[in-house]
């Protein structure tokens, strides 16, 4: 933070353990890092205790009201893995596209973290081979020429609305609108009994079909292989392998068979999950994953290979509205619609697709006591309580992922 003096928010100045995942467990609840070392000192913080929901205060200063009007060129650039602020140049490609009646706004989507396009060749991120250096393919092939043409009069035109990187096939592919509509089917991914993932509706069984885990706020899971060390790892934790977690008793995961044929998944993905927990807040965490063949010959040890294609958390009490929080009423269903900013991916022949759904996601993300208080930023050691979390799968509270599935071309 600006605002303040590095001896305050320099974690190395402040987090004592190499595992910070152990550092910031035995911090205990949000409340303990001010009386601790802020101190009253960061006033970003006190604004964050003291409007801890989209009230009044946050509204006043978001930028979606002012963005009504498309004036210069826009080309609105994001990276699928980008570990800090995917959402935002999405949301405003979105909102600006809605006032673009001179098409003027544009987006680019490639397979970076935050910035990759600028720092490095785009080549890989992490152990993911791209197969080509799609970062200096956009800084040539698509930046370039749009300062040459907007800024200096040379060059042509006419360019696509839309450009993303297709990942898992790993080409660039051009689009007239974004989200695309044109041969796109909706459908959806079903989760079914046995930890099966299937686009077929499960049978309409006369009981409530679920699945059940007990989310512990003191062991919560980790949202990276442990350790976390403090200056390693963020750019990249997007596209760790996610078997670090798969088959802990707290993260229910579903998949499906090995695909007969590629699923091309481009648009926005929504996950609908039908849960109930014990106590009486919640939060639900959301990943679509890309399983690897077991033998995959361009690279052996990408080998079943977990790769996160969308990753989500929602905080249970705003299930009626960001702006007031309310306490879930407990054991009882509620449909939670998880929305992913965007996504652009081949799901190969020969691959799996994989949901995993778990409560915690620490310490990326602060834990939920389960049991509802007004302001999380004030919960105390005793507001924490271990839960019961369903995850229901039949009939009308039939979980599943909501993807928009380009039509084969056979």
């Amino acid at each position: 933070m600006m605002e303040s003096s590095k001896e305050i928010t320099d974690p190395t100045k402040i987090i004592d353990r190499y595992d910070a995942y152990e550092w910031y467990l035995n911090l205990g609840p949000l409340s303990n890092a001010d009386s601790k070392y802020f101190q009253g000192r960061l006033p970003t913080w006190n604004d964050f205790v003291k409007h801890p929901d989209y009230d009044a205060f946050w509204k006043r200063q978001g930028f979606e009201p002012w963005l009504t009007r498309v004036t210069v060129p826009t080309m609105n650039v994001a990276g699928w893995w980008d570990q800090e602020d995917f959402y935002g140049p999405i949301k405003i490609y979105e909102l600006l596209e809605r006032h673009d009646t001179k098409k003027q706004n544009f987006l680019v989507v490639g397979p970076w973290n935050h910035g990759g396009w600028s720092r490095s060749d785009g080549a890989k991120l992490g152990p993911v081979d791209f197969g080509s250096p799609t970062a200096v393919y956009y800084r040539k092939n698509i930046l370039a020429p749009f300062f040459a043409y907007y800024l200096k009069d040379k060059g042509a035109a006419n360019r696509s609305e839309a450009v993303t990187f297709r990942t898992g096939s790993n080409q660039w592919v051009e689009h007239d609108e974004w989200p695309p509509r044109q041969n796109v089917v909706a459908k959806k991914l079903y989760f079914q009994p046995d930890g099966k993932l299937s686009f077929d509706p499960p049978p309409a069984n006369s009981q409530a079909a679920f699945d059940s885990f007990v989310s512990d706020p003191a062991r919560p899971v980790p949202y990276r292989k442990r350790p976390i060390e403090v200056r390693s790892g963020w750019t990249t934790w997007l596209v760790e392998d996610q078997r670090f977690v798969h088959q802990r008793p707290d993260v229910l995961t579903w998949v499906t068979d090995t695909l007969a044929d590629d699923v091309v998944v481009s648009g926005k993905v929504v996950a609908n999950l039908f849960a109930s927990t014990s106590g009486t807040d919640s939060d639900w965490i959301v990943k679509l994953i890309d399983v690897y063949p077991e033998k995959y010959t361009p690279d052996p040890k990408m080998g079943g290979y977990q790769l996160m294609i969308a990753g989500d958390v929602f905080r249970g009490r705003y299930y009626k509205g960001w702006e007031k929080p309310e306490a879930l009423p407990a054991n009882t269903v509620v449909h939670y619609q998880i929305p992913f900013p965007a996504n652009d991916h081949v799901f190969q022949k020969g691959h799996r697709i994989m949901v995993q759904v778990q409560s915690t996601w620490f310490p990326v993300i602060d834990r939920n006591p389960q049991r509802f208080v007004p302001n999380i930023f004030l919960a105390k050691e005793s507001d924490f309580q271990v839960a019961t979390q369903r995850v229901f799968r039949s009939g009308q509270q039939a979980s599943h992922i909501a993807v928009p599935v380009i039509r084969s071309a056979r």
